[in-house]
């Protein structure tokens, strides 16, 4: 396992040398360790390649606002430090709409694309600015109770307080300026013009109980990329991967498998 800050973001690299790599891509307000559960299992496929967006975790936190082309390009410089060529990609929410943008961008890179719960237009705008402009006044602190609400089912929030502390934290953890920058990048895109470039056969997964991007934009989302299918989570609310972890690692895997198993073949 090595780790880092390379282009400029700080990653995470772990699993076999010789695996197909997998870049997984995290949410707002969270770090790469959201995605613990899955690296566990798919570490052992998979060369993970985790990351945390600018103005997250570890990575750097340049003057906002920020762009969904400028997450993007974070992403492919890190890739190019790396000198990885070609990925799966993994991610969940912002993540999701790097991944969307990353692969009608640059297609000949991205091997096949998972996307959970995410939106290729996620208005209205004036909520992002209201959002933006909250925490950089008001702080996370402000904004933490709602933006958890969201994030899991009343019931998962009752049965498993200490996951709720660890999520609570990581929020509170963030960058005021790097959230309220990504949430600006959220604000002004519209992916939906570009889902018909995208080639790499793709899974969308969707929490049942979704209520931060409810299931018609995942319909929407299969409806413009040409190769995909729709993977719903039951008792599953916006980080689903948390909420659901062998559900949302099961739909992966089943979706990535055919990759480590051709290599695997060699």
């Amino acid at each position: 396992m090595t780790t880092g800050t390379i282009g400029p973001l700080h990653h995470m690299v772990e699993g076999p040398d010789d695996a197909p790599v997998l870049v997984m891509s995290n949410s707002l307000g969270t770090t790469l360790g959201m995605w613990d559960s899955q690296a566990s299992v798919l570490g052992r496929r998979f060369r993970l390649l985790r990351y945390d967006h600018r103005g997250h975790g570890g990575s750097p936190v340049p003057p906002a606002p920020y762009t969904i082309d400028d997450l993007g390009g974070d992403l492919l410089a890190l890739l190019d430090n790396l000198e990885i060529e070609r990925v799966s990609f993994c991610g969940l929410s912002i993540g999701g709409m790097v991944g969307m943008w990353l692969a009608s961008e640059v297609p000949e890179r991205i091997e096949r694309l998972a996307l959970c719960c995410t939106s290729a237009r996620l208005g209205p705008p004036g909520r992002w600015a209201d959002r933006a402009e909250t925490v950089r006044n008001d702080g996370l602190e402000a904004i933490v109770d709602a933006v958890v609400g969201r994030w899991f089912t009343a019931e998962f929030r009752v049965n498993n307080p200490e996951t709720i502390q660890w999520a609570e934290r990581m929020l509170k953890s963030t960058p005021a300026e790097g959230y309220a920058g990504c949430c600006e990048a959220i604000r002004d895109m519209d992916l939906r013009s570009r889902l018909g470039a995208i080639r790499a056969p793709t899974l969308v997964v969707a929490g049942a109980d979704d209520e931060a991007i409810t299931l018609e934009h995942a319909e929407l989302i299969c409806d413009l990329i040409p190769v995909s299918d729709l993977e719903i989570v039951p008792e599953a609310a916006h980080l689903a991967n948390v909420e659901q972890p062998e559900a949302v690692t099961r739909a992966i895997l089943k979706h990535l498998g055919p990759l480590a198993e051709a290599r695997r073949g060699r």
